[in-house]
């Protein structure tokens, strides 16, 4: 009583109350995170390490078990999983969901530096995962060649350009986590060692790798000042074509320098890899992945993702061409869309059937206009618990719910305004008959 009353009697309050939720919820619905399904990934962070040269036992036993013996005491898991495979390892740390994922990650890093002392030397560099959910796959695309460009650029030019120029320009994309391509062949430099040239100039193996390393390097050293002029001394020594690796110099055999062009053939080669991309069946072809970054809205990340792609593809050569082939958007758009169609039919079914109930049409429509004010309130109150705009939450808004206290109220209103016509109308005939 005391609420409807203050109502009543301060109308100039009310009506600036519900402008200013009006502009709440309309400020909100504008910066709410929108997406197709709710992201129900839990609290987690990855550890994975690569170990080509190892099986699955050893993986378990070198790299996995070590790794999860040092996570054994870090606050707030809820559990701990691993998957050891040949060549690779997966542990799996879930967390409370409201540990902060930057402070759980902190930890597992401060962990992860105890583990690494206990894993033998060379056989893995453990790494994070990127700080991304199961829904964080928002954009992928295929680099491939236009018609007539076919023969001009290989599949290894083309994971070249995935690597050098796609990948460095997109991964400072704002709230993207992780940029990530395959298929093609990944370009290395490769030296075919002769074996009957390494047991006549006497070289081993552990010789060769020595002299790379120390061949491949840049040093820094001071300055010599003379007169007003100073001059930094420097060694350049870093390798930047194959001519340069072929005059290394592995050794001295008899004051002859061994070089490596001495002992093996240096050419370009590639990693070795597990599969390819394909397009279309006109061959192959290299892809990209984009991982959108946990917390973040989706709407403003495709956006910036999409600029950014319009600006690489200005910087790649003549005839090669980005094209994306699963853009969240679109399923995004038709979720929305099914969100915002029956948002609306229901509203008017509503309104419809209020007016139609209530016998008023100011009193349906009084009514009715609780809909859009509770949906605005609702809003603001997702984007401050931080609920993403999606097809379950959006269409979990039930407006029989959100009418039933107006409807309750109204019909209490028209109930009293007709008992009190009713009651001033028999004091009028009453009076007639005594006079």
């Amino acid at each position: 009583n005391k609420i409807i009353l203050f109502s009543i009697k301060n109308k100039v309050a009310i009506g600036l109350m519900t402008v200013a939720l009006i502009v709440w919820g309309i400020y909100s619905l504008t910066r709410l995170p929108i997406d197709a399904v709710p992201d129900i990934t839990n609290n987690q962070v990855q550890i994975i390490s690569q170990a080509p040269s190892l099986g699955a036992q050893e993986v378990e036993q070198f790299i996995t078990a070590p790794i999860e013996l040092a996570m054994a005491n870090i606050p707030n898991v809820i559990e701990k999983r691993s998957i050891s495979r040949s060549g690779i390892s997966v542990i799996t740390i879930v967390f409370e969901d409201a540990t902060d994922i930057y402070w759980a990650r902190q930890q597992v890093s401060a962990q992860l530096k105890e583990a690494e002392s206990n894993i033998p030397d060379g056989l893995a560099e453990p790494t994070l995962a990127p700080i991304t959910t199961g829904l964080g796959e928002i954009y992928q695309y295929v680099l491939h060649t236009k018609k007539g460009y076919e023969d001009k650029y290989t599949a290894t030019d083309l994971r070249t350009l995935q690597d050098w120029v796609v990948r460095t320009q997109l991964a400072g994309t704002k709230g993207v986590a992780e940029v990530s391509g395959w298929g093609g062949y990944v370009k290395q430099y490769e030296i075919a060692l002769d074996n009957e040239k390494l047991n006549s100039q006497n070289v081993t193996i552990s010789e060769i790798y020595e002299a790379l390393e120390k061949n491949n390097e840049n040093t820094g050293g001071s300055y010599i000042e003379q007169q007003s002029n100073s001059y930094s001394i420097r060694g350049i020594g870093q390798v930047k074509t194959l001519a340069d690796i072929e005059k290394i110099v592995v050794k001295n055999a008899g004051g002859v320098p061994v070089l490596i062009r001495d002992i093996g053939i240096v050419q370009f080669g590639s990693a070795t890899r597990y599969g390819a991309v394909t397009r279309n069946g006109e061959g192959e072809v290299v892809a990209g992945i984009t991982l959108m970054l946990k917390g973040e809205n989706f709407n403003e990340v495709i956006k910036n993702v999409k600029e950014r792609i319009v600006q690489i593809q200005k910087s790649l050569p003549e005839g090669v061409v980005i094209e994306p082939f699963i853009d969240r958007t679109e399923l995004v758009g038709r979720a929305i869309g099914t969100v915002r169609k029956n948002l609306i039919e229901g509203a008017l079914i509503v309104i419809f059937v209020l007016v139609l109930l209530l016998g008023n049409w100011r009193a349906g429509l009084v009514v009715a206009s609780v809909i859009p004010l509770a949906m605005l309130f609702a809003f603001a109150m997702m984007r401050l618990f931080g609920v993403s705009g999606n097809l379950m939450s959006l269409g979990a808004i039930d407006f029989g719910l959100i009418v039933d206290g107006a409807v309750i109220i109204v019909e209490s209103v028209i109930h009293r305004i007709g008992m009190s016509k009713h009651h001033h109308q028999g004091i009028l005939r009453l009076s007639k008959d005594q006079m």
